[in-house]
């Protein structure tokens, strides 16, 4: 079964239904009817015929679309308020080629629009844009799958009285993405990789140096994957990494990306953080990072963004650059209830020779960690620094 050409046409055909006269809510549920029934019927097909890739039809976007409609009529007419949507029913076109317009950039900003939530946006563009079923999202966020059904419910409700020819903001749609790609790998679909799938959709189709600032912030992110942690799944710092393991191929296209959107003059936020990360991918050590420059650029995403959480990565690379005392001065000046300042600062504490307070705050770090890997990582530097002292 072709499931990536399945799902590259998903938006193209929901865009499609919504042009027609569809509800939103209601054209989304007929696509997602219109894959199963696609996913149960072309794999049969394919066996009985010469075409190769799981898929059989000769225009398999017109197939969808036919199908789709069919299901949002069949909906329609089934609804108690079928009298309302007679035009709609009535006026079904004759069946021919799919038309050629791509409306996924409108689905986008439909779905990263400003009233939802930021969870009910991701929820709603992983089904709407990326083409995947309430089941794997679920699984994906572990959740239930009727919690995640309820979820994107409630966003196509929200959304259904909104123009589709409404224009969007890319931001709102950049964060989402981004969103996304934070979520990185869990149950059978791997987000990492879908966002920046998704994302090469979107820079396929705006002309933003910011879009194409994320899209290398998240190749140069996932170039370093496999180095990240080690086979008993515990994490692996940076400064540890097995450099052999990262992805040069996808780091040199990320690098090319980034250089291209920087020469347009017009900085934002992910291209900043896709510069550190470039910096960091192109040391061939530890060692030889170029903190410095680093800093630097710290300084100009925390004039873009003015996060706390910035700052925060901020004093590390100043510790980095200019010693760890200045990273703790620098790191005084924050908030101390600020998610891993702890953590940071017992890193800084570590490289000033402070093996006891740095032991302290790393065992203070790994009962706030939400997140198990992080403190089960936290808590093996506190064990590992009282094991030092002791000797």
């Amino acid at each position: 079964m072709n499931e990536s050409l399945l799902r590259s046409l998903t938006p193209s055909v929901l865009g499609i239904l919504v042009r027609r006269g569809a509800d939103f809510a209601a054209a989304e549920d007929a696509v997602q009817d219109a894959l199963v029934e696609a996913v149960r019927v072309w794999p049969a097909a394919s066996s009985s015929s010469s075409s190769s890739g799981g898929c059989p039809v000769r225009d398999p976007k017109g197939w969808l679309v036919t199908v789709a409609w069919r299901r949002f009529l069949d909906a329609t007419r089934a609804d108690v308020a079928r009298r309302r949507r007679e035009n709609v029913v009535d006026e079904e076109p004759a069946p021919g080629p799919a038309p050629a317009a791509d409306d996924t950039l409108q689905l986008y900003f439909l779905c990263a629009h400003p009233s939802l939530t930021p969870s009910s946006a991701v929820a709603l563009t992983l089904r709407a844009v990326g083409g995947l079923t309430t089941r794997q999202i679920a699984r994906a966020y572990l959740v239930p799958e009727a919690t995640m059904a309820q979820r994107i419910s409630r966003a196509k409700r929200t959304v259904s009285g909104v123009r589709f020819d409404q224009p969007g903001d890319v931001a709102t749609v950049l964060r989402v993405l981004y969103l996304v790609f934070n979520e990185g790998y869990s149950g059978d679909v791997d987000l990492a990789a879908e966002a920046i799938r998704l994302t090469r959709q979107l820079a396929a189709q705006v002309d933003h140096p910011e879009v194409a600032g994320l899209l290398a912030l998240m190749l140069l992110h996932h170039a370093r994957r496999a180095a990240r942690t080690a086979s008993d799944g515990s994490l692996v710092p940076l400064a540890e990494q097995d450099r052999g393991r990262w992805d040069t191929g996808t780091i040199v296209e990320g690098i090319g990306i980034l250089r291209t959107a920087l020469a347009r003059d017009r900085l934002g936020e992910y291209q900043a953080q896709a510069a550190i990360a470039a910096l960091h991918a192109d040391a061939p050590s530890a060692a030889e990072t170029d903190w410095v420059q680093i800093v630097e650029w710290y300084d100009e995403l925390a004039r873009l963004t003015d996060s706390p959480v910035v700052r925060l990565n901020r004093a590390v690379a100043v510790g980095e650059a200019d010693g760890p005392r200045a990273g703790l001065a620098a790191l005084a000046a924050l908030d101390d209830s600020l998610p891993r300042r702890t953590a940071a600062a017992a890193y800084l504490h570590e490289r000033d020779g402070d093996l006891a307070t740095a032991a302290r705050l790393y065992a203070e770090a790994a009962r706030k960690a939400a997140d198990l890997a992080e403190r089960d990582h936290l808590t093996r530097q506190a064990a590992r620094l009282n094991t030092r002292r002791r000797r």
